[in-house]
This record gives structure tokens, C-alpha cells and sequence, in this order.
């Protein structure tokens, strides 16, 4: 629950198509563009059983009509004089603007009045949007600890903010938040966009805008200056936007809307105001650019060839360009994303790629549209090259053991890559993306052949594209077709994935439909193959009684993952889930959730059964702000498990050998305390057991918070988890027969976390970050594994010659200054063990946690300093008539 103080487990105010999404991350399901009539009849096929459900489909689209709910509305007032944004609101034109008020509580409880007054305006003149808030509270209990941007979520401190659904579709809008410490948080928020309490979009996108606060003897005021080229609108003579306004009070813990947000109401953006008054607006030439220049060095220990230093020039630049009102290009060229936080490395033993988050700023800004269907991975463009591992396992000992590495790069670079998105006035969302990787080779010498040198292209030159058409329908309905492919340079394989996603709600938002065809096509010089997925769900969205029923179809050679990600295709997977929610306060709680689902699912291919699944939650927030969630999860049956024995190796490829595994349960108890606090505390416990003797499953973490000051606060968490009996490849194989030899083994892992920030004024902070992982495998004994999935012990070989002890270290140090509004300069550390050395230290010699932290640093560590300069300029600057913002 670390990170969580009110986490809704429930379906409460989640998309039908969030459940789908969150059923499996990211896992991208396709759709042809170009085969249309075979897969439509392959649906019917496979799915007729849901020739009933069309019908429903059918009255629904023609259902769509507006809720008719009655909206609040306010005017804003345009200006002939400027504003000066100082946060003072003592401008003439303030005071002859329209107040919105009476903003309603969403939390702890929804419906009451808040607990203070708030006074909103809007302005507006030929540059910009102005919003002027007037926050009435106790001036000595206003809560003001500083933030890096974007993080004021659980920090001591109070917010507002404005959200505009400029094309009113009642879907998408944009987020501008200021903390009583003038620290800005900016999102975009979408159907698809992540959310959490506190959070309604995207964070990862940043705009360039203006804000100032000042306190006052009856609370503070907010001050704000939105330039048009940070937003994008339609050009129409007479504009109606939707707007909502935010209110925080961090000692109440109190959240409050001007337009009411009932959490038992599905969405976020269709329970918006209207903002009527807006007249001859006249959208700018929005370009901007953004040079930068940077400069580092790196220095690599390797077990062979000591320390590898190398220099870090580079330099490049971002380009936004508005095509038109509406539609606005966005290019990064000679991109370098050096400075970005290390990834979460593990030691991954299971047979499925670990999926990192995306960190790079030029894949998580403005990227929303093309992230709906959840088949673009970011992470593949520029991903490690494809040959990386192929020629560090065939030098170490293959068929290239007779040449050393000189060089083998692990990254692939860019060219260049661009995005083209933007909206139609009807509503029509058009999104393009490409982006052109250098080609990369590996260099090797020979140790026999006198020094010569020879080179292997470990990853061809690359083109990845993304395409989107997205229709926006009324009552937060959408059809939206997505189209990904990538090119490769010469005879390399090729790949093109389409997925169609219709979402339909009726008109009072109660009950909704998904459908989500996809369809892949992999080209390669074997002939290629295809395959194809479907994702059906229907369910009850709003209200205290939420309810859905699902099934999810993937053929056994869907193959998303050039350009998405999807752990393992070949599956018929039906679910039906439930959920009740009360955010109403009782005598003990203010708010309770509660939900259950059970799951069934089959292979596929060769159909077999796999696995059913139950599981069930709880959730309350104390009246002192503690919550608790307890959580159970069984698999009342033995099971069969199709991918863990690699076998075959390729998992697109049937038959595949099958692993017994016995039935379980899972409890779990998690919580944290207020995080109003200085000292914040957070606890997960989990337990599980199987009738195989001696095989309990333990979990413990622990988290904790403290903040110093308004300035300065750490954070350190913990994490240990062992499984005493944990059935797994060994990663050997029969001498003879060549099949899979299962292990198993006693598990066991530490994550340890410390983190900290100092931030010196709203815009100044230096923070950093270290984190340890490490993992022990004590194999006790191996076994053949019979076609059936039932398995009998071997004893020709020694477990624990093949047990594995395994660390990964990571600092990250950042200072980073806005010295101007969209103008930054970072200085980066960062330090890590390198890959030679993550296998290292000796386990038989160091067995527990202990010994490896303090052997951690003992051994040599790469390192990497850095400087980045980063100048925004916008053309509206160079105008005699706007200097300013």
C-alpha cells in the first residue's frame, strides 16, 4: 500500500476498457486493416456465442444520445487590458467576472459542502486564458511544503486546479494545477490515462504556462496564465469548453469540485462544467523549440578489460510545430536520453520479458491517443539491439569464442522521430508516429587471426510507426482503429498490428460495452505467420453495485510484440467480476470497497485447461485517515502451466509441454497511516500455502516516509519475499532427450529502497535515489517432467551446483533547475554495478542479504556524470506585441 492512501479496488469510476487494460499491462490485442472480411467471419467462428450481444451493441449506438444532466455553467469575461500575473487578483477586471462556488466534496466523503468557500473567474484576452481563484481558509493552517513539479500527490501540501475540455467532448481535457507553493503539475486527461486518488491524467505532459500565488490574512490566491499554444481548440466563432475546477485541502484531507464528481459515476471529464463566453478566439502560430546541449563522461568496469571511459557529447533539439488549431507536430532531433531515471532491474527467471516503464520524455509526452489501444511499447523504439545477448553468449563460449569484444553497443540510437497528433471539429482524433533507429554492429578481434577485426550488424536500420483515427461519440462512447508496423532494413523481419476499440455507454452512463478485435502479420524469410485476439466485455459502470462479465481470446501465434507488448498469446480466458462501493461515511469508516471476481481460462491451442482463479478484496479508510485492504486469492484446482518449461523455447510454438502445479491460496493484508504526518508508514504481508509439504510463500514490505520540513523529507522501503518450495525451469536440459529438467528451489529476494529530495525554492531541487535487489536460488532437487505435467525426481545431478546468488545496485543524483519557464538545467550522477559484476559475489561464501549489501561495495561500480542545458524559445516571444509569456 506503499504509495496508496485511498486506493479504490473496485470498478468504481473505472472504464470497462481500464479493467481490460489492467487485466494484463499492456497487452496489445490486433486487428486487420486489410482483412477485414477473414477476420470478421474468424470472429464469428470463434465468438458466436456473442451474436446476442451485436444486438445490444446496435441499440446502444443508436441509444447515444447526451444525458441531458443538468451542467453548471460560467462565463468568462474578455479583456482589452493585460494581466499581470502576480497572484494578487487586484486587477479591475477580476471583480467584474463571473464567481463559480459551492464546490462539493469527492473525498473522504462525496456530496457535502466544502469546508470552505472558494471564488473562481475566468478572463481571457487575444494571447491567453486567465484563472483567478480565491481560496478562503485559516491562513496560519494552509499547508505549503515544497514539490518537484508534478508531485504534489500525498505531500503536506494544498492545490488547485482547472481542467478544460476545450472541444467539449466530454472525454479529454487538460490539467493545470498550482500548489500553495507555486509548484505546477500539468496532465492530459484521457479515457485511457492512468489513475489513481488524486491523479485524473496523464503526468507526463508539460506545458509552458504561468502561475503565481500570495497568501493572504483569509487563505491565498491562485493566479494563472494558460497561452493558447499550450492547448489546442477549434476555430469556431462562438466556443463552449468544459471546465472543472479542483480544490485541496491537505489538513482535511478534504478534495472538492466546483462541478460535482460522484465517485459511483463512471468517468472523470463527462461530469464537467460548461464554460460559455468565449468569443473570436484566434488560435496562434504555435512553434517552439527547445535546443539543448549536454556533455558527461562514463566510466564501465569490466571483469576483462578494467575500466571502458568513454565521453558524452550531444546535442539536438525539440520541435513543436501547430500545423493548424488543432493539430500540432512534435520532433526530436538527435535525441540523447541520457538523464533519465534507472530502470527496475530484477533477476528474471520466469519465461516472460520484464516490462519497464517508459522514462523518456519524448514517449510519455503527448503520447495518450497513441497508447489507447495499448499496442505501442514505447521501450522497442531504440530497445538494447536484437543480437546484443547473441554475441556476448557466442563470444563467452560458441562459435565466437575465438574473438573478443572490442565493442557491442546496448543501445540502439535515433535519427530522429516525430509525432503528428490533434482533433477535427467533429471530434475526430488523428494521431501519427515514426521514428528511424540507426543500424548498430557489434566489433570483434580475433585472439588466432592475427588481431583482424571483423563486424556483425546487431540491429538492421529501423522504421516504427504508429497510426490513429479515434471518433469520440456521445456519452463517452468511441470507436478507434490503431495500426502499428515496423520496417527493417534489407531481409529482416518485418511486423504490422491493427486493433479496432469500441466502447458504447447508454445515456445515463450505466451500463457499457467493449469490443476490441486485433489482428498481427509478421513478414520474415521463413514465410511469416498471423495471428489474431478479441476482448469482449459488458457490464453495469456506475452506482453503488458494479458488475461486469469478460472473455479474452488470443490465437496461438498473435504476435504484438515489435512495437507492443504481450507476455504470452494462446489463450480463451472468460472472467466475471463484481464490486460494491459506499463513499459515504458510517461510524467507523469514510469510504468502503469490496469486490470478487472468479476466472477460467484454456489454451488456445491444442485446448486445454489451464487455471481458475479467484480472488476477492476489501478496502476501508478509518475515520483517521489509516485504510487497511485484505486480499485472498485461490486456485482451488491443480493447474496447468504451458509456458514455465520453455518447451518449446519459442512460445508462439505448439505443442507445448505442460507443468502440473498444485492448487493454493493467497491472503494478504496491506495499509498505511495518515500521510498528513511528518512520519508516514506503510505495510503489505502476504502468505500462501499449497498442500505440497514444507512449501509456504512469504511476503513482507515495509515503507516509511519522513518529512523534515516544508524542504526536505526521505523515504525508505524494504521488501522481502520467499517462497520455501518454488517449482521452476532450472535452466538445463536432458543430456540425452534434449527436454527441460524442472527444479526446485528455496526463493528468495530483498529490495531495498532510500530515496530523498531537498528542493530549495519551487523550481530547485536536488534528489536522489538507491536501490538494491537481490536474489538467492538454492536449487533441492530436479525432476523429469512426463508429457501429462507430472514430474518424478532425478539424481544424477547436484542442485546446488546450479544455485544462482544475484545483486543489482542503482544511485541516481539529480539537481534540476526551471531557471525559465519551459528552460531547465540538470546536473546528473549516476552509479551502478555493472552487468559483469551482477553474479559476482559468491553465495556459498555471503548467503544472506546482509553480506551481499556490504560486498555491494566491495566491488567495482560503473559511473556516469552529466550536465544538460535546455532553452525553450517560442515565436510569440519574437512578436513586438508579446514579449512576455
Amino acid at each position: 500500500m506503499y504509495e496508496e492512501e485511498l486506493q479504490v479496488l473496485s470498478l468504481s469510476g473505472l472504464e470497462i476498457l481500464d479493467n481490460y487494460a489492467r487485466y494484463k499491462p499492456l497487452r496489445c490485442r490486433i486487428f486487420p486493416i486489410y482483412h477485414v472480411r477473414y477476420l470478421f467471419l474468424l470472429f464469428l467462428h470463434a465468438h458466436d456465442c456473442m451474436l446476442k450481444s451485436l444486438a445490444t451493441i446496435l441499440a446502444i449506438v443508436i441509444a447515444c444520445t447526451n444525458a441531458g444532466a443538468q451542467q453548471r455553467n460560467i462565463r468568462a469575461v474578455k479583456i482589452s487590458q493585460p494581466i499581470r500575473v502576480d497572484g494578487n487578483l487586484d486587477e479591475t477586471a477580476w471583480a467584474q467576472a463571473p464567481a463559480a462556488s459551492d464546490f462539493i466534496t469527492n473525498t473522504p466523503v462525496f456530496g457535502n459542502p466544502a469546508s470552505s468557500r472558494t471564488e473562481v473567474r475566468v478572463l481571457y484576452d487575444n494571447q491567453a486564458i486567465y484563472i483567478g481563484a480565491y481560496i478562503y481558509d485559516d491562513a496560519s493552517k494552509i499547508r505549503k511544503q515544497f514539490t518537484p513539479r508534478d508531485q504534489e500527490l500525498r505531500a503536506d501540501v494544498d492545490y488547485f486546479a482547472v481542467f478544460l475540455d476545450t472541444y467539449r467532448d466530454r472525454q479529454n481535457a487538460f490539467q493545470f494545477l498550482v500548489t500553495s507553493r507555486n509548484v505546477q503539475s500539468d496532465a492530459r486527461v484521457s479515457p485511457q490515462a492512468e489513475t489513481d486518488f488524486g491523479v485524473y491524467g496523464d503526468l507526463s505532459w508539460d506545458a509552458v504556462w504561468d502561475s503565481r500565488v500570495s497568501m493572504k490574512k483569509d487563505g491565498w490566491c491562485v493566479e494563472i496564465k494558460i497561452p493558447y499554444f499550450s492547448i489546442r481548440f477549434s476555430k469556431a466563432a462562438d466556443q463552449e469548453w468544459g471546465i472543472q475546477f479542483l480544490r485541496f485541502s491537505r489538513r482535511l484531507n478534504e478534495t472538492s469540485f466546483w462541478s460535482p464528481v460522484n465517485p459511483n459515476i463512471s468517468g472523470f471529464a463527462n461530469q464537467f462544467g460548461d464554460l460559455s463566453g468565449l468569443q473570436n478566439l484566434v488560435p496562434p502560430l504555435r512553434l517552439s523549440f527547445s535546443p539543448y546541449v549536454s556533455g558527461g563522461y562514463r566510466g564501465t568496469p569490466t571483469v576483462s578489460n578494467g575500466y571502458k571511459n568513454e565521453w558524452l557529447p550531444s546535442g539536438g533539439m525539440d520541435v513543436k510545430y501547430g500545423i493548424n488549431e488543432s493539430f500540432t507536430l512534435d520532433a526530436t532531433l538527435i535525441p540523447d536520453f541520457g538523464q533519465v531515471i534507472s530502470d527496475n532491474v530484477i533477476n528474471n527467471i520466469s519465461p516472460f520479458e520484464v516490462q519497464f516503464r517508459e522514462n523518456r520524455p519524448f514517449f510519455t509526452e503527448g503520447t495518450e491517443l497513441f497508447n489507447k489501444a495499448q499496442i505501442f511499447y514505447s521501450r522497442r523504439v531504440g530497445d538494447v539491439p536484437g543480437k546484443h545477448e547473441f554475441i556476448n553468449r557466442e563470444v563467452a563460449g560458441g562459435s565466437l569464442r575465438d574473438y573478443r569484444i572490442d565493442k557491442n553497443p546496448s543501445v540502439t540510437r535515433l535519427y530522429n522521430a516525430i509525432k503528428f497528433s490533434g482533433r477535427t471539429r467533429n471530434n475526430l482524433g488523428i494521431g501519427v508516429f515514426n521514428a528511424i533507429t540507426q543500424p548498430v554492429s557489434a566489433r570483434l578481434i580475433s585472439r588466432v587471426n592475427g588481431g583482424k577485426d571483423t563486424s556483425i550488424v546487431t540491429e538492421p536500420l529501423a522504421n516504427y510507426n504508429v497510426f490513429v483515427l479515434d471518433q469520440v461519440l456521445k456519452n463517452r462512447s468511441y470507436i478507434t482503429l490503431t495500426n502499428t508496423n515496423v520496417l527493417r532494413n534489407g531481409h529482416e523481419r518485418d511486423a504490422n498490428v491493427t486493433a479496432l476499440d469500441i466502447a458504447l455507454y447508454d445515456k445515463n452512463n450505466r451500463y457499457g460495452v467493449v469490443l476490441s478485435p486485433r489482428y498481427s502479420k509478421i513478414f520474415d524469410a521463413a514465410g511469416g505467420y498471423d495471428g489474431f485476439s478479441n476482448y469482449f466485455e459488458a457490464g453495469k459502470v456506475s452506482g453503488k453495485f458494479q458488475y461486469s462479465i469478460s472473455n479474452l481470446l488470443e490465437s496461438a501465434k498473435y504476435d504484438p510484440n515489435d512495437l507492443g507488448f504481450l507476455l504470452s498469446p494462446n489463450e480463451i480466458t472468460t472472467e466475471a467480476k463484481a464490486s460494491y462501493n459506499i463513499f459515504q461515511a458510517t461510524r467507523s469508516f469514510l469510504n468502503q470497497s469490496y469486490s470478487v471476481s472468479v476466472e477460467q481460462s484454456y489454451l488456445f491451442r491444442q485446448f486445454e485447461y489451464q487455471k481458475t482463479t479467484i480472488l476477492a478484496s476489501a478496502f476501508w479508510v478509518f475515520k483517521n485517515f489509516w485504510d487497511l485492504t485484505v486480499s485472498t486469492e485461490i486456485q482451488p484446482r491443480w493447474y496447468n502451466d504451458f509456458f514455465e518449461l520453455r518447451s518449446p523455447e519459442n512460445l508462439l510454438a505448439t505443442p507445448r509441454q505442460k507443468l502440473r502445479r498444485p492448487r493454493n491460496y493467497f491472503f494478504g493484508v496491506s495499509g498505511s497511516s495518515d500521510s498528513r504526518k511528518k512520519l508516514f508508514v506503510n505495510w503489505d504481508i502476504g502468505f500462501a500455502q499449497s498442500p505440497l509439504p514444507a512449501d509456504p510463500f512469504y511476503s513482507a514490505e515495509l515503507g516509511a516516509r519522513y518529512r523534515f520540513g516544508d524542504r526536505f523529507s526521505i523515504s525508505v522501503s524494504f521488501t522481502r519475499r520467499y517462497d520455501n518450495g518454488q517449482f521452476g525451469y532450472s535452466f538445463l536440459r536432458d543430456a540425452n532427450n534434449g527436454e527441460p529438467i524442472l527444479a526446485r528451489r528455496k526463493y528468495t529476494d530483498v529490495t531495498a529502497v532510500f530515496s530523498g529530495i531537498y528542493n530549495f525554492t519551487s523550481r530547485m531541487n536536488l534528489s536522489f535515489r538507491a536501490r538494491h535487489f537481490w536474489n538467492r536460488l538454492r536449487n533441492t532437487n530436479f525432476y523429469d517432467v512426463f508429457p501429462d505435467g507430472n514430474w518424478r525426481e532425478r539424481n544424477d545431478l547436484e542442485p546446488s551446483d546450479y544455485n544462482q546468488n544475484y545483486n543489482a545496485f542503482n544511485l541516481d543524483v539529480f539537481y534540476t533547475w526551471d531557471f525559465k519557464l519551459g528552460s531547465r538545467i540538470i546536473v546528473g550522477w549516476k552509479n551502478w554495478l555493472s552487468r559483469d559484476y551482477e553474479t559476482f559475489i559468491n553465495g556459498v561464501k555471503y548467503p544472506d542479504y546482509h553480506d551481499n549489501a556490504v560486498q555491494l561495495f566491495n566491488i567495482p561500480h560503473g559511473n556516469e556524470f552529466t550536465v544538460r542545458f535546455i532553452y525553450f524559445l517560442n515565436y510569440q516571444q519574437f512578436l513586438k506585441k508579446n514579449k512576455s509569456l
